[in-house]
C-alpha cells in the first residue's frame, strides 16, 4: 500500500474515531494514528483543517456555529425550541416505555419516538458538514426512528432495543449522505459531458461560421454519436452551436 492510500485510510479512521467520541478527538490520538507514516509536525495542519471542516473538534467539541450554516443554525434553534415542549423522562421511565414498545404497545411506540427525537438531533450533528442539510439528516433519522420502534420485539432487553434504534438512525443518515454523494457525482459527470461537447461545438462553429452537425462534431472530436446526443439531451437541447 502506498503512502497516499495509507494516509487517506488513516484520515478516515481518525474521523470515525472522532465521530464515536461525539465528533471530538485529541491531538495525541491523531498523532498516534499517523505514527507509522512518520509525518512531520507541519504536515498535521491539513489534517486538523480537514477534521474541523467536517465538524470535528480537536481537544474539545466544536460549537454548531463553527460548522453549520446560518440557516442550519436557525433551523436547529427553532427545532430544539419545539422539542422543549416534549415531556422529559427519567432513565427508568425511558426503560419502561421501551419495554412496552417492545411488547407491541402502539402508544408506547409513539412515546418512544418522542423520547428519541432529541437523540436524532445529536446524532445528526455527527454527520453535519458532509454536503447535506442538517434538516434533511434529521428528517431521515426521524423516519428511521418511526420505523424502528415497530421492530423491537426480537430484542431481549431495553438497552439492546435502544442501541438498535440509534444504529438505525445512524445508518439512515449515512445512507442518505452516500446517496446524495452519488447523485452529485452523476450530476458533475453529466455537466462535464455537456461542457465538453458544447465547448468543442462552439470552437468548430466559430471556425465554420455556422452551426455544426453531429457528424461533423464526431469527425472533429472523436466523440461517439451516442455521447454527443446524450450531451444534447442532458442540456435540454440548449447546445446552440449544434444543428439538431
Amino acid at each position: 500500500m502506498n503512502k497516499e492510500t495509507e494516509f487517506v485510510r488513516t484520515l478516515e479512521s481518525v474521523r470515525e474515531t472522532a465521530r464515536n467520541q461525539g465528533n471530538c478527538i485529541s491531538k495525541e490520538q491523531i498523532m498516534e494514528a499517523f505514527a507509522e507514516l512518520e509525518l512531520e509536525e507541519d504536515k498535521f495542519e491539513p489534517v486538523f483543517d480537514y477534521l474541523k471542516k467536517h465538524g470535528i473538534g480537536i481537544g474539545e467539541p466544536l460549537s454548531p456555529d463553527e460548522y453549520l450554516s446560518e440557516s442550519e443554525v436557525s433551523y436547529l434553534e427553532t427545532y430544539l425550541e419545539q422539542l422543549k415542549e416534549l415531556k422529559e423522562v427519567s432513565d427508568g421511565e425511558k426503560e419502561a416505555v421501551t419495554l412496552s414498545a417492545m411488547a407491541g404497545d402502539i402508544d408506547a411506540q409513539k412515546q418512544l419516538i418522542n423520547i428519541f427525537l432529541p437523540q436524532v438531533v445529536e446524532i445528526s450533528k455527527l454527520y453535519a458538514g458532509q454536503g447535506v442539510y442538517l434538516e434533511d439528516l434529521i428528517g431521515e433519522g426521524n423516519v428511521a426512528l418511526a420505523t424502528g420502534v415497530t421492530m423491537l420485539g426480537a430484542f431481549e432487553n431495553a438497552k439492546e432495543a435502544q442501541g438498535m434504534l440509534a444504529k438505525l438512525i445512524m445508518d439512515a443518515m449515512e445512507e442518505y449522505i452516500a446517496d446524495t454523494a452519488d447523485e452529485a457525482k452523476k450530476y458533475r459527470k453529466a455537466a462535464n459531458k455537456v461542457n465538453k461537447v458544447a465547448d468543442k461545438a462552439n470552437e468548430l462553429s466559430e471556425e465554420l461560421h455556422r452551426k455544426v452537425s453531429i457528424g461533423e462534431l464526431m469527425e472533429e472530436t472523436g466523440f461517439s454519436e451516442e455521447y454527443i446526443k446524450e450531451a444534447i439531451r442532458i442540456s435540454g437541447n440548449k447546445i446552440e452551436a449544434i444543428e439538431t
